[in-house]
């Protein structure tokens, strides 16, 4: 049967890049995270991408059978509809356009098609495990599992920690705002790039709207605070009831996953301070590749705790950038304090642990956030603080923009 050129236009532009196997897609493990059955996103996002190669095969009847598993899964994946509405009006010869089957307008029916669009390309990318995103430098013991989300590709990427390296656990279609993302302003209805933490899933009784589930980040930051950025109620959360996924750029800000998605995270989030790192245009590396930028923060995060332990005061307020700022004070009025405070050379123990690093998402600076245990002893202070620093990397050297506690 002839199947018009226009049914699909997303999968036809997609399948010019390489040849489609429909085959291929059984490589995919659709397990997920443990726990995971065949109700999990990546096994419907599976069977859809499923169905969209059996037709550019002209395998028609075959990609129908395969929707109606999908659907029998996901009954409210209002995609797979179209495009089981666009495949009975393909058969009948009748289908004059990509959605025409629906009637839906011209606007739903472009979000129906950046929604196909960003699966397939993902399917198409054939991403190996083997690579990780670029921010994650360093994890430490206490967060057994880090998210990285890409806006720009509309995608969420869990990591385990596992023997002191990320590794590749799984991954997921999500929304984001609107407007795209670097949220500046309340209602702008962008996502926030940068790196936050997820807190404990809210005990309240939310709206439908939200889905099953809503998991709080910490926006602002200390860094967007600092920069003026404003808003609040940033979160993870899911889809109505009557929705199993929504297009790509379309919440308010939150990142957006479905129901399913989002109940298959819910053993990692619920631990709570998960490190979430909302990015755009997500950079790769082999997982035996570093950063040479990582490295050298690792050597000047050590110089600095021996400077402070051995109480060289000057070297040690060096490692701090003249924008140095805390929630309170200044650089000059905390150097100050800090120079009467060592005049007396007091011997201090200083041990740090639990030591995270991630590179923070900046188009204009080159940053990095710091997290980690700090152990201090004198003869009047035994203490255990966690800690968090913004590091700046200032004429090829790293120094502290911010410091406070974690």
């Amino acid at each position: 049967m002839h199947i018009p050129k226009v049914l699909f236009q997303a999968v036809l532009v997609a399948g010019a890049l390489l040849p489609w196997n429909a085959t291929a897609i059984d490589r995919a493990d659709y397990t997920g995270l443990p726990g995971a059955n065949k109700f999990s996103g990546n096994y419907t996002e599976g069977l859809l991408i499923k169905s969209l190669l059996e037709v550019t095969q002209g395998q028609i009847q075959q990609a129908l059978d395969t929707l109606d598993q999908l659907l029998q899964a996901a009954p409210n994946f209002k995609l797979a509809h179209l495009v089981r509405g666009d495949l009975l009006m393909a058969r009948a010869q009748q289908l004059q356009s990509f959605g025409n089957s629906k009637g839906s307008s011209p606007e739903t029916i472009e979000d129906f098609r950046e929604e196909a669009r960003m699966r397939i390309e993902r399917y198409l990318s054939q991403q190996a495990p083997n690579i990780l995103p670029e921010p994650l430098w360093k994890l430490d013991a206490s967060q057994p599992h880090v998210i990285v989300v890409d806006t720009d590709k509309s995608r969420l990427y869990v990591y385990r920690h596992e023997n002191g390296k990320p590794h590749y656990v799984a991954d997921y279609y999500i929304t984001i705002g609107k407007n795209g993302s670097e949220k500046q302003a309340e209602g702008d209805k962008r996502t926030p790039l940068g790196v936050y933490f997820a807190s404990t899933k809210l005990s309240k009784k939310l709206p439908d709207f939200y889905g099953e589930a809503a998991y709080p980040l910490n926006y602002p930051n200390e860094w967007d605070s600092h920069q003026g950025n404003k808003g609040h109620g940033i979160w993870l959360h899911g889809t109505p009831s009557s929705t199993y996924s929504r297009p790509p750029r379309a919440s308010d800000g939150c990142v957006v996953l479905s129901n399913a998605d989002l109940k298959t995270l819910a053993p990692i989030l619920q631990k709570g301070k998960t490190p979430v790192i909302i990015a755009n245009n997500l950079q790769w590396l082999a997982d035996n590749a570093s950063s040479p930028q990582q490295q050298q923060l690792t050597e000047a995060l050590e110089a600095w705790r021996k400077d402070w332990q051995a109480q060289d005061t000057e070297n040690y307020l060096a490692h701090y950038s003249e924008n140095f700022f805390t929630q309170s004070t200044n650089f000059s009025t905390w150097a100050k304090e800090k120079r009467r405070i060592q005049a007396t050379k007091t011997p201090v123990e200083i041990k740090l642990s639990n030591i995270s690093m991630f590179r923070y998402p900046n188009k204009q600076l080159q940053m990095a956030i710091v997290n980690f245990e700090q152990d201090y002893k004198s003869n009047n202070l035994d203490s255990r603080i966690s800690k968090r620093q913004y590091w700046v990397l200032e004429n090829q050297r790293w120094k502290i923009m911010y410091e406070g506690p974690a």
